[in-house]
């Protein structure tokens, strides 16, 4: 049989799709995101070490330059890092992958073992290789908390959950001071800058991840609500029984927690004896402490990190602190990771705006680069000056965490902390969605970065008090702490006469403090008007004070003047020098 095929010899080659990819933006990776954050530069140039606003700083010009030079070049190699292909995939992995819960181990002991990826365990180590736990009290002198702060930013920009644990163990120094035999064991464990995820004897360790459980279900914010008791033994510690609604990081080597120390039987018993303890996942000699992972949150974003539910059953503590106090010792905790929550939202904008920025600079559409295109400009600018105004106030309030604990520093950082706790997180989600629309349908697929930092934006405005309960703990810091509101005022007081708007919006400001003041059953309806007021002054008199003037100009116009101010992203006035903006974009 014959078979007849064609004949191809005069025939070109197999048709083939033409698939050469083009107008796409590259890749965004080894753009070192440190020299490539102006702003960031400028800041800790005006207040890192070695700078003339560092507090403390020793004013030899010789240690200021050599500190300075050493500061700047810390942060490049991080930001080296970060900007690495490796580092972002790893970044990707452990948000891709999450950590998974085993209750038990293979022969049936509780074990309440969290797994994560290496990749997790990577970028923890590196950061705390990096010392972004603990190097200011390492290293504690002028500009040390704004050096830990810019690096702490450059991590976070990247992959933002690993920030919890390396923000608690940072914050739990100054809480662990109240008890100096406790700090003695446990502070030269977390100021070292080696990682060991592994669970056993702390005295077998050299270093130690701290966590912190506060809220209940019952209560949630409302911390006074809680019914996990401690009763004292006869050992000189307590054992605690109770649960925890909200337990972040459970595969930390400590913990610190509260619970109740009163006598609920008693009628003599202090109602309110709320205490703090120190609660280890392995006691001395390496006996497993009662501690059970109840389950993982699923969680919308921040999905690197690991949340949970606790149960507490005669699990063994050390009170920290005085007991009965334990919310002011807690407190000192809180304060130190609302303050990085500030430096992670900043962080979040930078990278929106950094990633719209790159879009928009190699996509070109209706005959012109979409950097070139009047409304984008005008987006992107905005975009950058909300990034900008964040950075600096969260680099200018690390450099008052520089100062002493007494003084004019530490009343303006104790309101100035929660002000802009509340709103610099609070602009976190809407610039995320509109730095990811500038991407277009690449941005809202999983293949690139703005997905998920949209996911993440919420978190920092929940966690550490959310909004009510930030602008709450104003009302109360302005009735009781007054000095706080004296240091404030008097810091916003040293811009007036700079420009009318600025002084109108302080006027406006100091208008609404008084009827605060004058009527404090009514205060707490007029507490989000407020606290928003506090912070555009608050922002506004940074960059008056610091920043270039092309930026500190656009802030009066475009967030301050209610003739010129838009409610969207992109709605800059004429006067704006929008290119400035964009450059440093």
């Amino acid at each position: 049989m014959t078979t007849f095929l064609p004949d191809t010899s005069t025939r070109p080659g197999p048709a083939r799709v033409n698939h050469r990819v083009v107008n796409q933006s590259a890749p965004r990776v080894d753009v070192n995101e440190y020299t490539s954050d102006t702003a960031l530069v400028e800041a800790v140039t005006t207040f890192g070490p070695g700078s003339p606003g560092s507090s403390g700083s020793s004013g030899s010009t010789a240690g200021t330059a050599a500190e300075s030079t050493a500061a700047h070049a810390a942060l490049t190699r991080i930001g080296a890092e970060v900007a690495t292909a490796s580092y972002q995939h790893d970044a990707d992995l452990a948000n891709r992958i999450s950590p998974v819960h085993h209750s038990h181990d293979r022969w049936g002991n509780r074990v309440d073992h969290i797994e994560f990826h290496p990749a997790y365990h990577r970028i923890m180590g590196y950061s705390v290789g990096q010392g972004l736990h603990t190097s200011a009290w390492a290293n504690p002198g002028p500009g040390a908390n704004v050096l830990r702060a810019a690096g702490f930013m450059l991590v976070s920009q990247i992959e933002a959950g690993h920030g919890c644990p390396v923000s608690m163990t940072h914050a739990v120094v100054p809480a662990l001071r109240r008890s100096p035999e406790l700090a003695e064991f446990w502070e030269p464990k977390l100021l070292s800058t080696v990682y060991d995820p592994e669970l056993r004897d702390p005295a077998t360790k050299q270093s130690a991840i701290f966590g912190m459980a506060m809220t209940e279900k019952q209560g949630g914010s409302d911390v006074r609500a809680n019914t996990t008791r401690a009763v004292p033994n006869s050992d000189g510690t307590w054992s605690l029984t109770g649960h925890k609604w909200f337990c972040s990081a459970p595969q930390s080597d400590a913990f610190l927690v509260l619970a109740q120390t009163s006598d609920p039987l008693d009628p003599d018993s202090r109602r309110d004896a709320l205490s703090c303890f120190l609660v280890p996942r392995i006691l001395p000699g390496g006996e497993r402490n009662p501690f059970y992972v109840q389950r993982l949150k699923d969680k919308l974003g921040n999905r690197s990190n690991s949340s949970s539910e606790i149960e507490l059953d005669a699990t063994v503590g050390w009170l920290v602190g005085e007991q009965g106090r334990g919310v002011p010792t807690i407190i000192e905790m809180v304060n130190r990771t609302r303050l990085d929550c500030i430096i992670g939202s900043a962080a979040g904008l930078r990278q929106g705006v950094a990633e719209a920025a790159w879009h928009a600079r190699h996509r070109a559409a209706f005959g012109a680069t979409l950097i070139d295109q009047p409304a984008m400009v005008n987006v992107i600018a905005d975009l950058q000056l909300e990034s900008e105004a964040a950075t600096w106030t969260a680099v200018r309030l690390a450099s008052a965490h520089d100062a002493p604990d007494t003084g004019h520093e530490a009343d303006f950082r104790r309101l100035a902390t929660a002000v802009a706790k509340y709103w610099v997180c609070k602009r976190g989600p809407h610039h995320a969605y509109e730095s990811l629309e500038c991407l277009g349908g690449n941005g809202y697929t999983e293949l690139f970065p703005m997905a998920r930092r949209l996911r993440e934006a919420p978190v920092n405005a929940v966690w550490e008090g959310s909004g009510n309960v930030i602008a709450l703990d104003v009302l109360r810091a302005l009735a009781k702490q007054p000095a706080a509101a004296e240091a404030f005022l008097a810091e916003m007081s040293t811009t007036l006469g700079t420009d009318e708007r600025y002084d109108a919006q302080f006027r406006r400001m100091h208008a609404l403090l008084e009827a605060a003041s004058s009527d404090p059953g009514s205060a707490a309806g007029l507490a989000r008007q407020l606290i928003e007021a506090l912070a555009l002054t608050l922002q506004a008199q940074v960059l008056l004070t610091h920043a270039p003037a092309p930026v500190a100009t656009a802030f009066l116009a475009g967030r301050l003047d209610p003739t010129t101010r838009g409610m969207e992203y992109g709605t800059l006035p004429a006067e704006v020098d929008l290119g400035a903006l964009v450059d440093r974009a």
